[in-house]
């Protein structure tokens, strides 16, 4: 797959050249998804779509590609920051930014292609990092400490007020983050039973009459190792009773 690259700097000409070097880039490929002549226009292009690498100019009119560097840091998933300058006296502070690569000007196609494999080679790696500690754990920082909690091991997830706990047969644990996102990861093992909390198909062991103190009268499930019931909403409650009937 090509690489979703935005180039920014504020010469049109040097942004031509840069994209004329990147048709010829094989190996990976490159698409070139946007043009910037400034910092501005860079944020608003990351933000309006997914883009790979950014190939960015220093020395530029407003904030220079050091300060870009620094805002795309706070993206919550920054692209690779490329420096192409005429200017080699900035590459320490270029990799104290993390910079992947520094291109000095004239960008020759060899030295722009071994940029781009070396940028595919990390995001590889780093990718296999993510599937293996993000897709089938469940990463929480408590008392200093961090815990990995194995998805398979939970029995429900409860959303309350900003956190949402996490519930084990020994153990519950407070994590930041959205029920939506974890419903969608984890689609083939949790079942949504209200707006606010979803349980593990396998552990649901029955549905019964309940009546909560906020909610009223309605139903509740049971869960294997799991002492109190846990209220069903009227709109989850069909999918609900599809599953214990289904065992």
């Amino acid at each position: 797959m090509a690489l979703r690259v935005l180039i920014v700097d504020d010469e049109a000409l040097a942004r031509s050249r840069l994209k004329s070097l990147l048709a010829d880039c094989t190996a990976p490929g490159a698409l070139v998804v946007g043009e910037a002549a400034n910092v501005a226009q860079a944020m608003q292009c990351v933000a309006h779509q997914s883009v790979d690498v950014v190939l960015a100019d220093i020395h530029m009119p407003g904030g220079d590609g050091l300060t870009l560097a620094q805002s795309l840091r706070s993206l919550p998933n920054p692209p690779v920051v490329v420096f192409v300058t005429a200017h080699a006296e900035h590459a320490l502070q270029a990799f104290e930014l993390e910079a992947m690569d520094y291109l000095t000007k004239p960008v020759r196609l060899e030295r722009l292609q071994a940029s781009l494999q070396k940028i595919e080679r990390i995001t590889q790696v780093n990718k296999g990092r993510e599937a293996e500690f993000s897709e089938d754990v469940l990463v929480i920082q408590e008392r200093g400490r961090t815990e990995r909690v194995p998805v398979s091991e939970v029995l429900y997830l409860k959303a309350e007020l900003k956190y949402i706990t996490v519930r084990t047969g020994g153990h519950s644990y407070i994590l930041e983050g959205s029920l939506n996102e974890l419903e969608s990861r984890h689609a083939s093992r949790f079942l949504r039973i209200h707006r606010n909390a979803l349980v593990a198909r396998q552990a649901v062991r029955s549905l019964e009459r309940h009546r909560d103190p906020v909610e009223g009268d309605g139903w509740a499930v049971r869960l294997d190792r799991v002492s109190e019931p846990l209220f069903v909403s009227r709109r989850q409650l069909a999918a609900v009773r599809a599953l214990v009937e289904a065992r």
